[in-house]
Formats: C-alpha cells, structure tokens, sequence
C-alpha cells in the first residue's frame, strides 16, 4: 500500500511539473511574441522631417553671470543659455556665438517649429536638413511663456511630420525623440511617458509631458513622437544636476503648441489670458483655517487693482475651486485654463468665500509683459512689541510706510525669535489673519496681539503677509502637546 502510495504522488507531482513547463513556455512565446518596440522603421521614416538649427548672435563680450567668457562649442553652453540669465556686455569687440538646437517641418512649404529658447537673440538662424542642405530662416515669431518659435525656410516639397493627439498620451507609453544632442544630428533615443501635466516654476502656461527619453543639450526644439509615428510633443527642458541627462525631462503638448504656431503664423506673437490674481497652493492647514472640507483649488492672495478679477469682485482670501466648470486640483491648474482662452472671453469662476461657494462671471484680459517688483524692505518701524506666541517681534507702520506701500493697514516683522516654527522673515508686513473662515484685517500690533490671544491655539489659522510686493498665506503653526515627562 505504501509503494502504491509512493508512486501516484509521484505521478501527481510529474503532471504538477509538466502543467508549469507548459505555462512557462506558453508565456515566453507570448512574451515573445509581444516582444519591445522595433524604432527601426519610424527613425528612418520620421529623420528626415527633423532638422538641425543653428543660430548667430552679434553681441560684445557676452559671458555668463559670473563674468566669465563662456566658448558657443562647450556642451555646456546652451544650459547657461537656457538656465542663467547673461551678463551684459562689457564693450569688448564682437563676436559671433553658435548655438545648435532641433526642430521639425510641419508642412512641405517650409515652416518648422523649435523652441522659442532656441532662437533667442539670434541675428541668423540656420536651418539644415538631413541631405545636408542648408537654408536661412526668417522667425515668424516666438512665444517665451510657452516656449514655441516658428521659422520659416524658402524650399518646397520637404518631408513634413504627422501630428498626434497629445491628450491621449497614457503614462507608461513608448515615445521616440530624435534631435541633435551636444551637435550630434538625428539621435534617435526612446523612452516612456513618466507622467503628463507637469508644473514647472516659472512655466505656469505649459502642462509638460514628462518622460524618461534621454534628453540632452542640442535636443531642444526636437519632435516628440508617439509609436505611430505622430508627433505629441516638443522636446524642451530637463531636470539635472550635472548639465546631462538624469531620466527627468520634459516637453511641450503638441495640441497647444500648434496652437500657439498658428497665432505666431497669423499675427507674429500668442496672446495669453489673465485674470489679474496671484495665488498659491490651498495645502492641509490653509484648507483647515479657511474651513473648506479638503485641500484643493487655488487661494488667491492678491488682486491687481482695476483688473479683470477685481471688476468681478473676487477678494484675496477666496478660494477658486471651479473654472468655467473645471475643477482646480492643484493651484497651476488655474494659469494654465486661464491662458489658454483669448482675451475677452466671459468665464464663470467658482470661489469658496467664508464657508459659502459663490459664482462670478470673469471677463479674461490679456497677459501684458511682466513687471519687475521691487525687493527693497521696509524700515524699521515704530511701536515694536513681541508676540510670544509666534515668536516674532512686530512693530506699526509709520504713516510713511503705509503711503510708500500704498497699504492702509498691517504691521511690520521685525524680528524672528530662535525657536520659532512659523515661516516669516524680517521685512514681511502681516495684513491679515484668517481662522475658522473668519479674515480680520491687522491695524495695529496691540489690535494683532490681542487677535492671537483670543484664538485656540490648537485652531487652524493662517496670516496673510506681503513679502517683496507679492502676497501670500502663510499657515500659523498649531501648538504641540506637552511630552509627558518633559518640563
């Protein structure tokens, strides 16, 4: 009985063996089957719509902004040129600075698109295709706040690109670039999609695509193209540390850069929209202090005077959480929506305003050239006395101060304490504070002593200051719960 045992589990585990064998074979030959991508036939049908620009600049004695003399052929020149602001120049006798970059034909009459970085301050732009001719561009026009550039060379019959729908890129999906990295022309390099709608400081205007293509200096201004063969996005910036490639870089939709040609193409620039707001993000605690149920939307922290949001009554302290239907997810939503809609387009604005949503209708102006605020603090001034709460010293504006600010109220930090948790700084006026949905306008230091003394210190609560003419919230820490057995 036991040998008979033996030998059916025996044979049981033989049947158990040959059923993996199976699986395992069966899905290697899926696996097999289904195999990666083959970039092959797409580089040798897409390269000759890609092209190789190059750009002269006349200027005297251009150097970067530690004031040395910087040599065009270094690979890491276009990083300066792209990252740091130059130096002006310093009387020397000019010069003539190359920079290569990439670009696509998007019809066969010649028009061809680049990054608007690319051709910035050039006197030439040249435009060389895959045959090695060379032609002379004319810039029909650039867009710095999306980054677009639209050329145009004299030649007919060009190879010109398909393009995509970038809207329907998925994370995960397989892209091909191909440009001119450090002056090696058509690089083919292949990644996936990391992740789409990506902000970027100081790029509200843009929903970049984010890939892990290796992207170098010189690829800039190159085609983004999806496994078809269709282009969806403009390769333009990278993340790194090193001036090279680090898995991180970043492109332009198609959809709105061709939007953006086609304005360039018919009046030389791109219009963008505004409201006249500054805003920053609604995190955890700002949501708590202003009573909303979850983070989310964009806190408006200023109004520009007469302008279009200040005409249809929205105050700093709402919170915008819908635009034209559209919900605002994070705070570099709204730019992006507000942009893209042409100037006087009525849009209706849904705001959260103490504990209550309310709608207001937003006729868009037009995103004019950008003003430079000016960084210089306040004096020191008078009536100092310290919060000990907070941890901050605070003083009374003088009646000067308040005319040289044009404010009719706040008050002056003018010192931080050591230990204090709440992110202010010396010069920063606090010109409100808002608890519980509650905002209260500061006037004077006694006023605000006695407002932070009636409040729970375990409440959310949030100040609004004004720092080098911007205005923010800044959250005010909750206190923390005594440690047993600490005194």
């Amino acid at each position: 009985m036991m040998t008979l045992a033996m030998n059916l589990s025996y044979k049981r585990f033989l049947q158990i063996c040959l059923i993996c064998l199976s699986l395992s074979v069966s899905g290697l030959a899926v696996a097999q089957s289904r195999g990666l991508p083959d970039f092959v036939e797409l580089a040798e049908k897409q390269s000759p719509s890609v092209v190789n620009i190059s750009t002269v600049q006349n200027n005297r004695g251009r150097a970067t902004s530690n004031g040395m003399p910087m040599d065009p052929t270094d690979p890491a020149y276009e990083i300066f040129r792209r990252f740091f602001p130059q130096a002006p120049g310093n009387g020397q006798p000019q010069q003539e600075n190359r920079s290569l970059g990439s670009g696509f034909i998007i019809t066969p009459d010649g028009y061809v698109m680049t990054n608007a970085h690319v051709i910035d301050g050039a006197d030439e732009v040249t435009v060389k295709l895959l045959d090695k001719r060379e032609f002379r561009a004319k810039v029909i026009g650039a867009d710095k706040r999306t980054d677009v550039a639209l050329l145009k060379i004299d030649a007919n019959g060009l190879p010109a690109v398909k393009l995509g729908d970038s809207a329907s890129l998925k994370p995960g999906e397989w892209v091909v670039a191909i440009g001119s990295p450090f002056g090696f022309e058509h690089s083919v390099t292949a990644g996936i999609v990391s992740a789409k709608g990506r902000a970027l400081p100081q790029e509200n205007y843009v929903p970049f695509i984010q890939t892990d293509v290796a992207i170098n200096p010189g690829n800039s201004g190159g085609p983004l193209f999806n496994l078809r063969g269709e282009v969806v996005g403009i390769n333009s910036q990278i993340f790194s540390r090193s001036g090279g490639f680090m898995g991180i870089s970043f492109a332009i939709p198609i959809d709105l850069a061709m939007d953006i040609q086609q304005q360039l193409r018919s009046k030389g620039r791109a219009s963008h929209g505004r409201m006249g707001v500054s805003i920053q993000e609604v995190t955890r605690e700002v949501a708590e202090a202003f009573g909303l149920p979850k983070s989310g939307g964009a806190l408006v922290n200023s109004v520009e005077p007469n302008g279009p949001a200040a005409r249809a009554g929205i105050e700093p302290g709402d919170v915008i959480l819908k635009f034209d239907g559209k919900a605002i997810t994070v705070s570099s939503d709204l730019p992006r929506m507000v942009g893209a809609l042409k100037p006087g387009t009525k849009s209706q604005v849904e705001i959260w305003r103490k504990g209550q949503v309310r709608t207001v209708s937003v006729t868009i102006g037009e995103f004019q050239e950008d003003r430079v605020a000016s960084n210089k603090p306040p004096g020191r001034g008078v009536g100092e006395a310290t919060n000990s709460r907070l941890g901050i010293a605070v003083s009374d504006l003088t009646a000067e101060q308040k005319q040289q600010m044009r404010l009719n109220a706040g008050i002056l930090v003018v010192d931080i304490r050591p230990g204090s948790r709440i992110d202010l700084r010396p010069g920063d006026i606090i010109l409100a504070v808002t608890a519980k949905g509650d905002t209260q306008d500061v006037r004077s230091v006694q006023q605000f002593n006695q407002i932070i003394a009636q409040m729970d210190a375990k409440a959310p609560a949030t100040l609004l200051i004004r720092r080098s003419n911007v205005q923010i919230f800044v959250p005010i820490p909750q206190a923390q719960p005594a440690q047993p057995g600490l005194r």
